[in-house]
């Protein structure tokens, strides 16, 4: 369900993209010289990679555009045989209706293997004149030097506030929602920059009701509440450490929350904490030690008990 507002609010020309100017101008000027190089695009989900990608394919071949464009996500296949089959065989015949290169896309190219990687690389230099790649990645530090050598890279960074709000109001207009400032600043704090999850949020609780609140939001994305967080985290450095974990636990069980996704909530609100910069550093230091502790397999509910005992120690 969720993916027909992805496609149906997805920008169709450079124009409508937002929050990435700087590369948005760069790769308008080589589909001006229909001149495209590879191109790896680094950066957070959601930022709009995948929609550049289709932009530049539909702006240099027009309607022919999805016969001389191919897209693979890498981490649906990502051994050899994937680089082996569909994509050499992609390659090496000539685009139709035009003289251009065709594109391939491959999407979370930082799940290929490091042999799917060197294959890919000798792909790519075999078959320049008939292809070219644009590689998506999260982490441009799992592709091999090889194969950033031989690509644009343009990085991407998360969408900024006024542009996430934007996309929100914008919506909520087509959509007839009712959704007020306080809930547009929870849905941008729960997106963390990422449009897309952004409209996944609007659409799910669009489908509950067409008044959009922050419980509402809360009970979509499985979160808790700001307020029940700061009051776990005031209660605690008041030294009220059973009240406190006996809030927390209920928040746990309420919202069906992991403990990592609570020291996460719980970071989160320690910045918003009316408190010393100095006191929020120390339990800033304490979360990312505790979140070790989980990660190794530590008990989640003994280790935020124990968060919440360093919380009342630190007062």
């Amino acid at each position: 369900m969720n993916d027909i507002w992805t496609e149906k609010y997805r920008p169709s020309s450079f124009d409508e993209i937002i929050g990435q100017e700087k590369v948005v101008e760069r790769l308008r000027s080589f589909v001006k010289q229909k001149n495209i190089p590879h191109l790896l695009l680094s950066g957070p989900a959601g930022t709009g990679k995948t929609t550049l990608s289709l932009v530049i394919a539909k702006e240099l071949y027009g309607k022919d555009w999805r016969q001389n464009f191919l897209e693979l996500n890498a981490s649906d296949a990502r051994g050899i045989d994937i680089i082996r089959g569909e994509v050499k065989s992609f390659a090496r015949t000539k685009a139709i209706g035009t003289d251009l290169p065709k594109i391939i896309y491959l999407d979370e190219c930082d799940a290929l293997t490091k042999e799917a990687q060197q294959a890919l690389r000798r792909t790519m230099e075999l078959y320049t004149s008939t292809a070219r790649f644009i590689l998506s990645c999260n982490l441009s530090s799992k592709i091999i030097d090889p194969i950033q050598s031989r690509c644009a890279v343009f990085r991407f960074k998360p969408l900024e506030k006024k542009d996430v709000e934007n996309v929100i109001k914008n919506i909520a207009k087509d959509e007839k929602l009712v959704i007020d400032d306080r809930t547009i600043d929870l849905i941008f704090e729960m997106s963390e920059g990422d449009i897309r999850r952004v409209i996944n949020i609007l659409q799910s609780c669009a489908s509950i009701d067409k008044k959009i609140s922050e419980s509402v939001v809360c009970e979509i994305v499985s979160a808790a509440k700001p307020k029940e967080i700061r009051q776990v985290l005031e209660m605690s450095i008041g030294g009220n450490f059973i009240k406190a974990r006996d809030i927390l636990l209920n928040v746990m069980l309420d919202h069906g929350l992991s403990g990592m996704e609570m020291i996460k909530q719980i970071q989160k609100e320690i910045i918003n904490l009316n408190t010393k910069d100095e006191i929020k550093a120390r339990l800033i230091e304490k979360c990312g030690e505790i979140e070790f502790r989980m990660v190794e397999g530590s008990d989640e509910f003994l280790q935020l008990e124990a968060l919440l005992a360093s919380f009342s120690i630190i007062k």
